[in-house]
């Protein structure tokens, strides 16, 4: 029998409302939205009077209280995402948070010990990771086909000086965590294991926040991830992952319907449109990950083995080592 899952949505913001349209491309006897909170209720009581929610809320804890949620979305601003993971894991209920999952490596050490107390499923929503070109990429990977991964190669770009969140200190602003996430996920993907070194140069705004950052993260046998993150410029924004008998590309690597595969052709897969248009592109694909976090759930697993406890680990590490680097350091590392 399948078991429905059924969810609910902390902020009533853009990519909030993003994952209730993939999550309607999905069977309504998989997944229902059954509330929505906000810190204005008005706007809740907005959002789920155009997505038919039966509740809305003008608190996170009001959420938190629910009976009739079991798996929480937290899509708020950054800095909100640890208390609103620990209050929500605190309550009992199972989390798929936004990424970056926290601000620091204190930070998500913190909401991982909640998870594990717990005992509730608990996952950073790296969402490429389930796309198929993602699954086609550890297929050739595993399956000896790419040979050795010696070297990842991959942009991130968009001009993006007038996005208040990427750009503001007390928003959670800076390319590291909200591009750099995707260029170092994509890189651990190929090489499954921590990188010996890093070494980054970058610059900051007028707020002393990461805007344009080149890292490269060195392996094993000196294999090398070599990546760039800037709002100041459209990049290529693909992924390229060479191994010893051939490389792939993730065309749009952050959210891939199309790869270049080993013998040169391409490949597509499409996911299907929801009920409205999505605020930012290709954002139905978010099903993949949620119908994951449901089959987790539905397995009695606290965690997804695409992006485990250990990967958000990792990644939140090179992340502030990154950060320290460039000289970009916030109220949370002194705290």
């Amino acid at each position: 029998m399948a078991k429905i899952i059924r969810w609910g949505i902390a902020s009533a913001g853009k990519i909030s409302e993003d994952f209730v349209i993939a999550l309607s491309t999905l069977p309504a006897s998989d997944h229902k939205v059954q509330a929505v909170a906000a810190r204005a209720l008005d706007r809740a009581q907005e959002f789920a009077k155009k997505h038919e929610i039966p509740s809305a809320y003008g608190s996170y804890e009001e959420l938190a209280k629910s009976k009739d949620v079991d798996i929480v979305y937290i899509g708020t601003l950054n800095p909100q995402h640890y208390e609103v993971s620990l209050l929500m894991l605190n309550s009992g209920k199972h989390v798929l948070c936004e990424k970056p999952l926290a601000m620091n490596k204190k930070q998500v050490e913190g909401i991982l010990a909640a998870a594990k107390a717990n005992k509730r499923f608990f996952m950073e929503a790296v969402w490429s990771r389930f796309f198929p070109a993602y699954q086609r990429v550890r297929e050739a990977i595993s399956g000896g086909q790419l040979g050795e991964v010696k070297e990842v190669v991959v942009n991130f770009g968009f001009p993006l000086g007038n996005v208040d969140r990427l750009q503001k200190r007390e928003l959670g602003g800076g390319v590291v965590y909200d591009l750099g996430v995707y260029t170092i996920q994509v890189s651990q993907w190929a090489f499954q294991e921590k990188p010996q070194k890093i070494e980054s140069t970058g610059t900051t705004n007028a707020e002393g926040i990461d805007d344009d950052v080149s890292s490269t993260l060195t392996y094993t046998g000196g294999r090398t991830a070599r990546m760039r993150f800037t709002s100041k410029e459209k990049l290529d924004n693909t992924a390229v992952i060479k191994g010893t008998k051939g490389q792939v590309t993730l065309i749009d690597f952050w959210s891939p319907n199309k790869l270049i595969d080993i013998d040169g052709k391409e490949k597509e897969w499409v996911p299907p449109k929801g009920k409205y248009p999505t605020n930012y592109g290709n954002s139905e694909a978010m099903r993949y990950e949620a119908e994951a976090v449901r089959q987790s759930i539905l397995a009695g697993d606290v965690e997804n083995k695409n992006v485990s406890y250990a990967d958000s680990l990792l990644i939140v590490e090179i992340q502030d080592t990154i950060r320290k680097q460039i000289g970009v350091l916030n109220k949370f590392d002194e705290e």
